[in-house]
């Protein structure tokens, strides 16, 4: 029976059951997912972002695990023995040298471990004092960036939410601290809170740190967190007005909570893509503050102070140089990229 048009009666046969064709071509062909697990995905396709993530990886790994097994000590002068004279022939080692003592025990068949990348003017060896600078560097890096991110947070979501003076004072702060030339504040407050800090500390568990590593923090915690406080701002203020923040505070939900449980979860994306790239900027301040003189404290070395330190020999041990600066390229290199990657992996506007 043909179905009259404008005609209220139902179509029986819009109720028969489905075929298993037809079951299957209704069935859907992509599984449920999450934004993190898209992410990651998206960021897996990324080679080069997967690369450096790699390189990240192997670096942070070799700075942690071989000092546990190398046979020498980042402040050890391999020349200097107690009660005998100093044994000059272990300072500046081309590359798989050896001393006159090792020299002399590999005559009597004992096994010595060789200077891959020789020793330095003190006669301490190379490759364990880059390993340990390197580790140096990625933790300066590491909880520097730690620190940027909880103050620019902090302050960010504060200034987005609250609105009204509260936002205005606090962007008034971060003008001025912006209008501030960056590089030569470092350097100031480095060298002054370097002299103010070392009595205060003396004595403690910071000591051990030194003075020049907390007032680097002390320097990131007090400039370096403007930027990460304006992208948070921002991100707060598109999000206030939803609806479901409105919900919260019908309900009788406080700002802290709303912050804590609304906000700040769905500026997560951006915050980790932040975090990432401020790494790098991280590291490279600290590499040039110690090429400088301000950074850690000898003998414990850095990237930038070993760089520093090879000027001296420059015409005659090129290698003590091109070695920390090479480090010091792939890590921020791999950083920046690896930052990239996680920036078109998880910023939904750069979806294709």
């Amino acid at each position: 029976m043909t179905k009259k048009p404008f005609s209220l009666h139902v179509d029986l046969d819009d109720f028969i059951p489905a075929t298993e064709e037809e079951k299957e071509y209704m069935v859907q062909m992509r599984p449920s997912s999450t934004f993190f697990r898209d992410g990651v995905k998206r960021l897996l396709k990324n080679k080069v972002a997967t690369v450096s993530f790699i390189i990240i990886v192997l670096i942070t790994l070799s700075a942690i695990l071989i000092p546990m097994f190398w046979p020498y000590q980042y402040e050890t002068m391999l020349g200097v023995r107690p009660g005998k004279p100093v044994d000059a022939s272990f300072n500046n080692l081309a590359p798989f040298e050896y001393g006159r003592t090792e020299l002399k025990m590999m005559e009597n068949g004992e096994k010595v471990f060789p200077h891959i990348f020789g020793t330095d003017s003190s006669g301490r060896d190379y490759f364990i004092r880059v390993v340990y600078g390197t580790r140096i560097s990625l933790a300066v890096g590491f909880f520097a960036s730690i620190i940027v991110l909880i103050i620019g947070m902090t302050i960010g979501s504060i200034a987005g939410y609250c609105g009204g003076k509260v936002d205005l004072v606090i962007m008034r702060i971060v003008d001025i601290i912006y209008s501030l030339p960056d590089m030569l504040m470092v350097i100031l407050l480095s060298t002054v809170l370097k002299v103010a800090l070392a009595p205060v500390i003396e004595g403690t568990v910071f000591a051990k740190i030194g003075a020049n590593i907390i007032s680097l923090f002390v320097v990131f915690g007090l400039l370096y967190w403007v930027s990460m406080s304006r992208l948070i701002r921002g991100q707060i203020l598109s999000l206030r007005e939803q609806e479901y923040v409105l919900a919260s505070r019908a309900a009788g939900a406080t700002g802290s909570w709303v912050i804590r449980k609304h906000l700040l979860p769905n500026c997560i994306s951006v915050v980790i893509i932040s975090t990432a790239l401020q790494i790098p900027s991280a590291i490279f301040t600290e590499s040039y503050l110690s090429f400088l003189g301000l950074g850690v404290n000898a003998p414990m070395p850095s990237l930038g102070s070993l760089a520093s330190e090879a000027l001296n020999g420059l015409s005659s041990y090129p290698a003590r140089l091109v070695i920390p600066a090479i480090v010091i390229s792939l890590i921020v290199l791999s950083l920046n990229l690896f930052g990239d990657g996680l920036r078109d992996a998880f910023d939904p506007k750069l979806r294709n």
